[in-house]
């Protein structure tokens, strides 16, 4: 029995692979998501600072909504984990947890992966003090103590950026290797900094209220920013022949209309760079949709072109 040919498909059920699907179905595309929203970086995130979004909502309530939209316009979502991708005679060839697709188009949203500090309390107050965004989740925190910690430069530029919110900032790491030019403007602010030291615990009840350090100290804090550089979740992109940038390979390079270097190969949301914010995501995840749908449409029409 011949296998059905899906003409998009999307990796990732964040904003930007959910708005891809929106996009996708509404140019009459065959369109199947793989992703677990709890996956994304807003399942567990406040939005404040989305157009149209009145207050603070929350984020796995808005994925939630927007599942339904996918379902209604009639794309299909597979909660499923893509475990590889390549090219089969001029097609894709998706293999996932539990069978293999085929499909014209494929639209890599898979966000990116943050990495964690695996410390008790991490976990349990995620999105209630502990961030791994400060662009995000800055402006919660106006005013109040925090603190940042890692090794890098995300590190220091989370660090001076919470500056303009609050004065109370420390910056936590055992050993700091940044730029000259970050390691000047740190110096010469009023970050504290706690060198030589990591965080043991992340403590409080329904909210972050202080940190265990390693040297045995507590340092009361309300919120904490966990900066220790994202990954972007590029190994499927890297196996397909997917040109990442070229200065920090991080991200999957796209033009304007999120085209990859691959033919028939989109990027949309986190792993196409930053910044990390929803409205890029769903911005550019309605222009994959968009140009995936009629690439694969030109396809079925033109096959040998």
């Amino acid at each position: 029995m011949e296998q059905t040919v899906i003409d998009v498909v999307i990796i990732g059920a964040g904003p930007a692979g959910l708005q891809a699907a929106v996009h996708a179905t509404r140019k009459k595309a065959s369109v199947v998501l793989f992703g677990k929203s709890a996956g994304s970086s807003i399942h567990g995130a406040h939005v404040e600072n989305y157009l149209c979004v009145a207050g603070v909502t929350d984020g796995a309530k808005m994925l939630a909504i927007a599942q339904e939209q996918v379902l209604g316009f009639g794309a299909k979502i597979k909660d499923e984990d893509v475990l590889r991708v390549e090219e089969k005679e001029g097609l894709f060839s998706i293999g996932t947890e539990r069978e293999e697709y085929l499909a014209r188009t494929i639209i890599l949203a898979t966000g990116t992966a943050r990495k964690k500090l695996k410390v008790p309390g991490e976990k349990e107050l995620s999105g209630r003090g502990v961030s791994y965004c400060v662009d995000c989740d800055a402006n919660f925190f106006r005013n109040a103590q925090v603190a940042v910690i890692g090794n890098g430069s995300a590190a220091v530029d989370g660090a001076l950026t919470l500056l303009g919110y609050t004065p109370h900032v420390f910056l936590i790491s055992e050993k700091l290797e940044t730029t000259p030019e970050l390691q000047q403007k740190l110096d010469s602010s009023t970050v504290s900094r706690k060198d030589g030291l990591w965080v043991e615990k992340i403590q409080g009840e329904n909210a972050v209220q202080s940190i265990l350090l390693t040297d045995g100290s507590t340092l009361a804090v309300e919120g904490v920013f966990i900066e220790l550089g994202a990954k972007g979740a590029i190994e499927l992109a890297i196996n397909l022949g997917v040109a990442l940038d070229a200065d920090t390979m991080t991200y999957i390079e796209t033009n304007k209309r999120q085209e990859t270097n691959i033919p028939g190969i989109y990027a949309a949301g986190d792993i196409a760079g930053q910044p990390w914010q929803m409205a890029k995501a769903v911005g550019e995840g309605c222009v994959a949709g968009w140009e995936a749908a009629n690439y694969a449409n030109r396809l079925k029409r033109h096959p040998t072109t």
